[in-house]
């Protein structure tokens, strides 16, 4: 009676424990960066541009000039004819250039 021989694949024994850590690898999603650069190049862009700013704070008033220069947690804004101010980011509601409220303003003065 012929019997025929099951041997294994010629490929060498594989380790369980490997397929195990590749598969929850492959199946881990990498997290999505802290930080998307948006604010840097804005600030960045605004300071090199010397751009005339208003920053809205939390309670309404309206702090304008021009952006000295930032970090992590606070603004440092040049005001003309009054100190300049350092405001925490956290008090900070928006931020707009002046032209933006000069155009809306003309706008609405011609409808």
């Amino acid at each position: 009676m012929n019997r025929k021989l099951i041997r294994p694949g010629l490929r060498e024994p594989r380790d369980h424990r490997q397929d195990i850590l590749t598969t929850k690898q492959l199946r881990r999603r990498s997290l999505p960066p802290d930080e998307t650069q948006a604010e840097t190049n804005y600030y960045l862009k605004q300071m090199a541009a010397r751009t005339p700013l208003v920053v809205v704070l939390e309670d309404g008033e309206e702090i304008r000039g021009t952006l000295e220069w930032y970090d992590k947690d606070a603004l440092k804004v040049h005001r003309q004819g009054a100190p300049n101010v350092l405001l925490m980011k956290h008090a900070v509601k928006y931020i707009y250039k002046e032209e933006d409220e000069r155009d809306r303003g003309g706008n609405r003065a011609d409808a």
